[in-house]
This record gives C-alpha cells, structure tokens and sequence, in this order.
C-alpha cells in the first residue's frame, strides 16, 4: 500500500459529497480508501474477537494470559477447598458430639435415641410438664456441672485456677399473667420482663435444691414465656494434630433452654452449646514444628488471592474493552449501513462467563481471606460456616467455567447451545408451573397442616410435594393423613392423586418436550447451518489459512483508539487487497453460525 501525500480539493470535495458511492463501489477517492481501511480493520477486530484462544494463539502468537490464569485457579482453589473441607469436617463433627456429650451429662430426661435422626420421628419431643421437673431438671444439671471431673471428656472450668463458676439462670415472664380458668378471666400485661440471677452455691454442702433456693423470685409458670440456664467449660480438642493442624482449644457456652412460648401445658426443653476458638498455651516445642505447615497453608491462601485477583483484573479488563468494542462497532454500522446493531449482536459483546468468573473471584477472595483469619484464630466467633458458604460457592463457579473450554468442541457445545435455546420457554413455562405449585402449597398447609406431618409448616408442604413429584415417598405421604376428620381424609386423598397426576403426567412432559424441542432445532442447525445475523455476515467466516497467515499480527495489532481515529479522519491511501463491502440490503441472507466467545 502506498501512502499519498496530501489531499486534493477533489479529494476532499469526493468525501463530503459522494460518501455511499465510495463506500459502496469502491471509486478510487479517499472517502473510499477510508472506507475500505476502516471496514478491513473492523472486519478483522471482531474476528479475532471471536476468536477461542487457540485461534487467538494462531492468529498473533500472544500467550493465552486469561486461559492460562483460570487453568492455574482451579488447581489451586481446588486444592485449598480439600484442605479447608477436611478441618471444617473434623470441626464441625467434634463441635456436635460435644453437644451430644454435653446433652447426656446435663440435660434430664435426655437419652440416646434422640440422637439419631429418624422420619418419622421415633420419639416426640423433649419436655417437661410439672413445676417439680422444672425445679429437677435445673438440680440436674447443676450436679453434672459440679461433678465436671467424673466425665470421660477432658473438660475444665472457664476460670483460669479450674474454679467452678456461678451458673446464670435467666428468666422471661409477661409483667402480668394471671389465669382464672374456673370463671373465664385472666390478668395479662403483654410486656416481657427479663430477670438473671447468678446461682452461687457451693457443692461441698449439698446438692443444690433449686426449689428453695429461687423461691424468692416466685415463678409464675403462667406468666414465664422462656428460661435459660448458662453456663461455660474449657476443653482442648487433640483429633485436629496432625502434620496440617495443630490441637485447637475451644470455650463452649452451654445454653439450657426451657421453651413455654405456646403455654400448652408443655414445656420444650433443649441443650445448645456454641464454640469459641482461645489461643491454645500448650507444648511450645509441638508449635515450633507445626510452623511449617502453618507456613504452607497461609502461602497457599495468599496464592488463592492473589491468582483471583489478577483473574479479576484481566476478566474485567476483557469485560470493558468488549463494551467499548460495541460502541465501536454499532457507530460503525450507523455511518456505514444506517443502521444500529440489533439487541441480539449486542448481547454478543457481553460474554457472561467473564461475569461468572469475576462473581467467583469475589466469592474465594472473601472466602480466602476468612480462612487466613480462622487459621490464624483471629476470630473470637464461628466463622466456618461462612467461609465454607463464600469458598463453596466460589469453588462451584470456577468448575462450571470449564464448561466454557468444551463448548469450543462441537460435541459439547450441543448442551449449552440447547439450553441457551431453551431458556426463555422454559422461563415461561416455569413461571405458570410455579403458580400452579404456589396455589397447591399453600392449599395444603392450610387444609392439612393440623393433621399431617409434611404439611406442618410451609417448608415442609413444598419440600413434600416436590418430593411427589419425583416419585418419592408417596405411600407414606397417603398413609400418614390422620382420619380424625373423614372430610379432610377425602380432600386429601383428591389433593394428592391430582396433585401427582397433574404435575408427573402433564407438567413434567411438556416441561421434557420444551427442552427436546429446542434440542432438536440446534441439531436442525447443525446440519443446514445456523441463522446468521447482521454482525456475523459482516465478520464472515474465518478458515484455519486466514488465521495463521500473520495478518492479524500486522493491521489487527493498531489498539481501538487507532481504528477509532480511522473511523473519525479522513486520509487518502491506497490498497493492494480490497474487501467487498456490505450493502444496505445484503446483511439478510442465511450462512453458518461462528463458534462460541474465547477468553
């Protein structure tokens, strides 16, 4: 190509005056040598564009930075999931048998067949019913409490001289709750008062007799909404040592609940225990050794992060230049064609699995830096429930991008095409599914939560019907109705058999036919070739001899500001190669469908 010069007044004149002429025929002016360096410029921009990074890899010999980043990503935040899953399994399972242990040691009444959990219910629930088992259940665990050094657990008082501290019984009670069944009438003030007293006795004398020793608060059972008896012990749990962690110290905070909210003559009576992580003062030569692996594990989280971050960073980056490359590419088909891009192109330009790995960048940055500090043991609180929930969620993200790697492979590419295709039937149909299935739910709480143990709660009516709706559980579901009432006993047996007849019969097939029925339209596609929109004819198709010819490594290497400055002035050259230019018209006809977005 041989630059010119200057520009002639016939130059000039030919570019104001005759500007589709030169776009569309190509006439030797310098409108027309703009044109045809723009369109080519353009032309090969969005092609590499859509490039998948082999092609990209082809095209200019740039190493794949993003590619390369997410294959690193998931090896790393794989194995920090591994790790942090092993310590919040043994955490968690240890935090719950010293639950278990402490129900036995001071919970009356406990036994070990609650401990497993059955459907139904083998047992119904723990209670009390009389004012002497209140005042027994508190003696209880008051004598378990001072008689700490005769379980099998190493536990140790939370004073630091292995003290036994007060135990704190704190009390709600209405300010008035007076009942007078025999005639009808009641004294009530809906105000709750809460009152805590410190049980200070001493175990050498005798054992406590709570009755006696609160009779100066004169509980009114009729009045009393809840009560809590707390009280806190020490232990140091030795499962976790090991080459990965060392042996953790934890203060439990045991809390003895005594539930009368209903006032149905039946008082709930549960044991909670939540744990606090102290910074242990053991063997200092075990510590030493351990720094090692406590080293390696805070290397592998900084790693996490700052892997994450430069993911962010270059998908970010990847996000606003494609943006910027829509308002490019939409001026340049207004001046050019007189027309804007379509929504469909536009969306082209936003590619989501960037979106998706900037939200999982997030999620593992946070996750991350919440793991650092519970190894650390920098919080005071249980936070591994967070962490695993921002590291989970995170760690499913990241697997779900390697999808986006297959789909640049015809064969797996059919199942993100066809859901691709799917979704806004199958948005549609799920929003009048989903208010067939609200209408049921709440019909079935409603009627039959008295009388069923599914229907009790609006929870347990929709997990029980979806449960129906995957064949799961349906005699039980029969079976279980009580027939104290013969009309609900028949309105539940029509409620059912419509309910599975309704939703397994006739919404679940058509839902199946919608998802088919988009399958084979991309089968369909794959065969006659796919429709071709206005951006994709003016890309065109792209075979292996153009991309690794060089010429993307020359005219497509300018930035966007130096096409930008081409679509903007106007100056003279020449061409050796031309390329044809659209018409107004000719961005309707039918071709084949490019691949899928790259990194």
């Amino acid at each position: 190509m041989e630059n010119m010069q200057g520009n002639s007044p016939e130059c000039i004149t030919a570019c104001g005056t005759d500007e589709e002429r030169c776009s569309l025929t190509h006439q030797p002016s310098c409108h027309s040598s703009k044109s045809l360096l723009t369109e080519e410029k353009m032309r090969r921009k969005l092609q590499f564009f859509f490039m998948n990074p082999i092609e990209k890899w082809q095209a200019k010999k740039r190493f794949p930075y993003k590619f390369t980043v997410q294959l690193i990503k998931i090896i790393l935040v794989t194995m920090q999931l591994c790790l942090f899953a092993y310590n919040r399994y043994n955490h968690v399972n240890y935090t719950w048998d010293n639950r278990i242990s402490f129900s036995h040691l001071f919970l009356r009444g406990w036994d070990a067949t609650r401990e497993v959990s059955a459907y139904p219910p083998a047992t119904g629930p723990l209670a009390i019913y009389k004012a002497d088992d209140f005042y027994a259940t508190i003696d209880y665990a008051y004598s378990g409490y001072a008689n700490l050094s005769q379980a099998v657990g190493s536990y140790s008082y939370a004073n630091e001289d292995n003290t036994m501290t007060d135990m704190e019984l704190c009390l709600s009670q209405y300010k008035k709750g007076i009942i007078f069944g025999f005639n009808e009438s009641y004294v009530f003030d809906a105000e709750i008062v809460e009152t805590c007293l410190n049980i200070t006795h001493s175990p050498s004398d005798h054992l406590l007799d709570s009755k006696q020793y609160l009779s100066n608060l004169n509980i009114n059972f009729s009045a009393l909404v809840k009560a809590v008896l707390k009280f806190s012990l020490k232990t140091v749990n030795f499962k976790t040592a090991g080459r990965i962690s060392p042996p953790n110290c934890y203060r439990f905070d045991i809390d003895i609940n005594f539930d009368n909210e209903d006032h149905d003559g039946q008082m709930l009576l549960w044991l909670d225990a939540q744990p606090v992580r102290l910074m242990c003062k053991g063997d200092v030569e075990y510590v030493t050794d351990d720094e090692i692996d406590s080293f390696l594990q805070s290397v592998l989280n900084y790693l996490v992060i700052t892997i994450c971050i430069l993911s962010f960073v270059l998908c970010t980056r990847a996000v606003l230049r494609a943006q910027k490359l829509k308002k490019m590419t939409n001026t340049f088909f207004v001046n050019q064609f007189g027309r804007p891009l379509s929504k469909e192109d536009r969306n082209k330009f936003l590619n989501l699995w960037y979106v998706m790995i900037i939200i999982n960048d997030i999620l593992i940055i946070i996750g991350s830096s919440i793991k650092e500090q519970i190894e650390r043991k920098d919080f005071t609180s249980d936070q591994w429930n967070v962490c695993s929930l921002f590291l989970g969620l995170g760690n499913m993200l990241v697997w779900f991008g390697v999808l986006r790697y297959l789909t640049f492979f015809k064969t797996y590419n059919v199942v993100i095409l066809t859901l691709e295709k799917a979704a806004p039937q199958v948005a549609r149909f799920l929003l009048c599914a989903l208010l067939i299935y609200a209408g049921f739910t709440f019909s079935g709480w409603l009627i039959l939560g008295p009388y069923h143990l599914k229907f009790r709660s609006l929870s347990t009516t929709s997990e029980c019907l979806f449960s129906l709706i995957n064949g799961d559980d349906m005699f039980a579901t029969f079976s279980i109705m009580s027939s104290k009432s013969t009309m609900l006993w028949w309105f539940s047996k029509i409620y059912l058999y419509s309910f599975i007849s309704l939703y397994i019969y006739i919404i679940l097939s058509l839902f199946i036919s919608v998802i088919m029925d988009a399958y084979d339209t991309i089968k369909v596609y794959y065969i006659e070739g796919f429709p071709k929109s206005d951006l994709q004819i003016f890309i065109g198709d792209t075979n292996i001899e153009d991309v690794s010819s060089g010429i993307f490594r020359t005219a497509s290497n300018d930035s966007l500001g130096g096409l930008m400055k081409d679509l903007c002035c106007c100056t003279c050259s020449k061409l050796h190669k031309s390329y044809s230019s659209l018409s107004r018209g000719s961005l309707a006809t039918d071709g084949s469908r490019r691949g899928s977005n790259a990194v």
